[in-house]
Order: C-alpha cells, then structure tokens, then sequence
C-alpha cells in the first residue's frame, strides 16, 4: 500500500507529535508499505525530499511564520499530486491544512485517516484569540471528512467534547513507543558524566520547552522538596533554547529557575542511544502537564520501560499510563504542593512502585501500532470499493 501521511512539523522538528508520526511511519515502512510523508520545510537548510530510514519525505516551502503556523503557497499543488498517487491518507492534528486534505481524500474515494492528537489550549493574544475558532473549523471539516478519526486514549475521547461528533467512526489507538533497557555500565557512565551521587534524588523532565508542559509548577514544587530533601536536582531533557512560539516563556522561566543553580540542569536535545541511560538514572520523571496540549505523554511509557516511576497531573489521556501499570502517582494540574509531595512519596516508595511494573512493551511497539493502522485503512478500503 502506498500510505501519504502529512503533518505541518516533522523530523528533524523534535516533538512527541513528530515522533510519534516518525515511529509509525516507520513501522509502516517495515510491514512493508510505502510511506511518503508531507510537511513543511520550516528550515531553509533541509533538502525538499530526502528519505529517512526507508521514508520519503516531502517538504514544501515555507514563505512566512506566524506563531507556531506557517504559511506555504504551493502546498495544495504538492498534496493534489501526492493524494492522486496513493492508495490511503493518513492525517496528524493538530494541522492548519487538514480539511483541505481530508476532502481531496475523500473525493478522490482515497481511505482517508485523522489521528487526533490533541486539543491546543493557546495562551491568550489577539493572534490567538483567531487562531483558535479557525483551527477548530478546519479540524472539524477534516474529520467529518475522514473516513475514519483516531485517539490514543479512550479516556481523551471521553473528555473531550470535539470529538464527540465523530464518536461512530472513531478509534483508540496508542503511540508507538519503544524504548531498550540501559546497560548498567551506560547508567554508570551518564551518573558519572552529570556527576549523580547515589544519594541524589534525581527528578526528570523530558520534552521541549513549552507552556503546556508545567515547567514552573516542578519549579515551585522544587523549593518545597529542597527543604525535606536538600540532595534533590533536576535534570531536563529536550530542546529548550529558541523552541517556536515559547521565547517569551523561556524568558518568564529564566528568572525562577536563577536561584536553583546546579539542582536544576538543562542537559539539551539527547542522542536516542543516551535516552535509557538518562530515564535509568532517575529517581523518578515528572510530567506537570497543565492542560489538553498534552493528551498522553510517550516519555511516562519510556521511563517505565526503563523500570523508572512518574509523577504525572491527572488529566485526560496523561493519566493512562500510570492507571495501566501502577508506576507512580498523579496530581492535580497547576498543583505545586501536591506536586511536592508526590515526589517525596515516590522517592521514599520508588522500589514498591517499581515492583507493579506491567509489560508495557508489547502494547506500544510500533510494529504492533503500525499494525492497527493497516487493519483500519484495509477495512476502509474494502468499504470503499463495495
């Protein structure tokens, strides 16, 4: 099967949205399909088509920014050539493009996919205060144009009322993650590296630098911890210098984070082979995710395949992996003396909570993920040609 899929960032863009795509495009590739991949070239510096571990890629060039949105001229004349060459369509919201696509999809009688991701929440601005009602028509078209709508989480569905319209036509299913245990020499070697003592309560963070993520929450919840567990530090994972659309929140953040000094560490955008030895050292990750940004959070199934608890808010979607494997604690978003004390509950019980690890492996294995995309896209195809 020849599968288009399309989304506005992607690799070398780094977000869980981008690689979640990237994993199960490539899934895909490896059962065999052909997969193209649409997107944006947000960079001058990256090539028009290139291929990446086996998948195409299509960039179409970007005239102008605005926000996190970029505009791009001659993006319906890609997609029109690259819809009439494929056998199914595969679309990634959030996406300012997304209904004209779905339509082309459709009318041209292509099995046309809508994998919702999340619902942006965007902080307040004349900009904005547009952005948002036009976002949400053109995701609403492109989903009543889909053949079929998919979520990664029966509880997101649930609770979020823009899906609720296309509730006959949707499916769960969840990102693909994947993630090898550490070598206990590599563990050795990153603790030694970032100079972790064993008596460190050593609290991780993993994602780009982004409103959404609650960064200033862990910080305040930090103070908190300090005074019960003085050897308690912070280690971040991920972009987090010039992140789109987030300078002014990098620059709000600044300030707070001044007086922590070395107990809160930016370690940048990780190798993937460095991944297991990071989520190993940790005493446990943290994910004070504030609002519907933030649906699931792969990072939580990462540390826990690497035998590590999480601390998670308690909200839709971003719960679901601490409910299927009981490793770890959750609290209410924005809350910093919850927060607070969840890390130290978790710090004094992290063996007992270890200890309820599932196999998680096999549930978010990209083949396996890959798998329930072609099934759906097989079903609608015979659907389509009766």
């Amino acid at each position: 099967m020849n599968i288009l899929m399309a989304l506005t960032y992607f690799r070398p863009h780094i977000s869980g949205l981008t690689i979640a795509v990237e994993r199960l495009a490539r899934g895909l590739t490896e059962r065999g399909h052909h997969v193209t991949v649409l997107t944006s070239r947000y960079d001058r510096r990256l090539p028009q088509s290139e291929i990446r571990a086996g998948v195409q890629l299509e960039r179409v060039p970007v005239l102008c920014r605005i926000g996190k949105g970029v505009i791009m001229p001659s993006f319906g004349i890609t997609a029109t050539r690259l819809i009439r060459q494929c056998d199914a369509l595969s679309l990634h919201l959030p996406q300012l493009d997304a209904a004209g696509l779905a339509l082309r999809g459709r009318a041209w009688h292509k099995p046309t996919m809508v994998t919702y991701h999340c619902q942006l929440s965007l902080p307040p601005g004349a900009l904005h205060r547009v952005a948002a009602p036009l976002l949400t028509v053109v995701h609403h078209l492109a989903c009543r144009a889909a053949h079929a709508v998919v979520t990664h989480t029966d509880d997101y569905a649930r609770h979020t009322p823009f899906l609720r319209p296309f509730a006959a036509k949707l499916h769960t299913i969840p990102p693909a993650v994947c993630m090898t245990a550490a070598a206990p020499e590599a563990v050795v070697a990153f603790r030694r590296r970032h100079h972790l003592d064993e008596h460190d309560v050593v609290i991780g963070m993993c994602g780009r630098l982004a409103a959404e993520k609650g960064v200033e929450v862990l910080a305040r919840a930090l103070r908190r911890v300090l005074q019960v567990q003085p050897r308690a530090r912070v280690l971040y994972a991920g972009e987090h210098i010039n992140v789109f659309g987030e300078e002014g929140y990098a620059r709000r953040l600044a300030a707070l984070l001044g007086p922590f000094g070395d107990r809160w560490r930016f370690l940048g955008v990780l190798p993937e082979e460095e991944l297991p030895g990071f989520f190993s050292a940790l005493s446990m990750l943290v994910m004070p995710s504030l609002n519907s940004t933030e649906a699931f959070g792969m990072v939580q199934v990462e540390a826990m395949l690497c035998g590590v608890p999480v601390v998670a808010s308690d909200l839709p979607g971003v719960r679901q992996p601490i409910a299927l494997s009981g490793m770890g604690r959750l609290v209410p978003p924005g809350d910093d003396r919850s927060l607070a004390e969840a890390i130290l509950d978790v710090a004094a019980r992290r063996h007992q909570l270890v200890k309820s690890k599932v196999n998680l492996a096999g549930e978010f294995n990209p083949h396996t993920i890959a798998g329930h995309y072609e099934r759906i896209f097989a079903d609608l195809a015979a659907r389509l040609s009766r």
